[in-house]
């Protein structure tokens, strides 16, 4: 589904890359006769979902860089043509909505993650962008660094708060469902995961020289 959500965009100036670090669920026999000549495929052991993210970015020759997981996927074929009219002068990255669906069920949705207009406060009451969602120019990565790749969880996060809060890039909002993801990943179900990500996020504040509100990060 992922694979297809990318082929069936209007926008066809993509570069659909692939990073895989030695999995044995099929992955690399269904990107083989799924992608075909559509993507590069990067094989090779990683330290993680980070640093593999780092070696696609690394790898990239686009302008704009999307991360897109697998069993996410856009919704709908007009997703990249919107994001692309929405970057201009000074637009570092693009953001917009995101649905929670059920595994095996893609039309129940299971949450509305509406992410609403970019405030700095924001951050300070828990706020962030739901990461599928969110697109950034290669030139930022270069000039603020790729993904903390330290973090097992919360990677993502801390780079949001990195370019948008520390940095303070210029960022758009795109005000419509952008992705839909399954209900399950590193960063969602069991209460030990949750806990984690807390102390992730609250390592993530102090490793940017942050101090949020103490009903955020405790």
């Amino acid at each position: 589904h992922t694979i297809e959500s990318v082929k069936s965009q209007t926008f066809k100036n993509i570069e659909h890359i692939v990073c895989d670090g030695g999995s044995w669920d099929g992955t690399v026999d269904i990107i083989k006769s799924k992608g075909g000549d559509h993507i590069t495929l990067l094989e090779g052991s990683d330290n993680g979902i980070y640093d593999a993210i780092n070696k696609g970015i690394q790898h990239a020759t686009g302008d704009v860089i999307a991360i897109l997981n697998s069993d996410d996927f856009y919704n709908g074929e007009l997703v990249l043509e919107k994001v692309a009219n929405a970057f201009s002068n000074g637009t570092s990255a693009v953001y917009g909505d995101l649905i929670y669906v059920k595994s095996h069920n893609t039309d129940r949705i299971v949450r509305y993650w509406k992410s609403g207009e970019y405030h700095p406060n924001k951050f300070l009451r828990g706020w962030t962008i739901p990461h599928p969602s969110l697109f950034i120019k290669k030139s930022a990565y270069e000039k603020y660094g790729l993904y903390n790749d330290s973090y097992k969880i919360a990677g993502d996060y801390d780079l949001i708060l990195r370019l948008l809060f520390k940095q303070k890039v210029e960022v758009k909002y795109i005000p419509e469902v952008l992705v839909k993801m399954r209900t399950r990943g590193a960063s969602n179900g069991s209460i030990s995961k949750k806990v984690k990500v807390h102390n992730e996020d609250k390592q993530a504040w102090k490793n940017n020289g942050i101090k949020p509100y103490f009903l955020h990060c405790g």
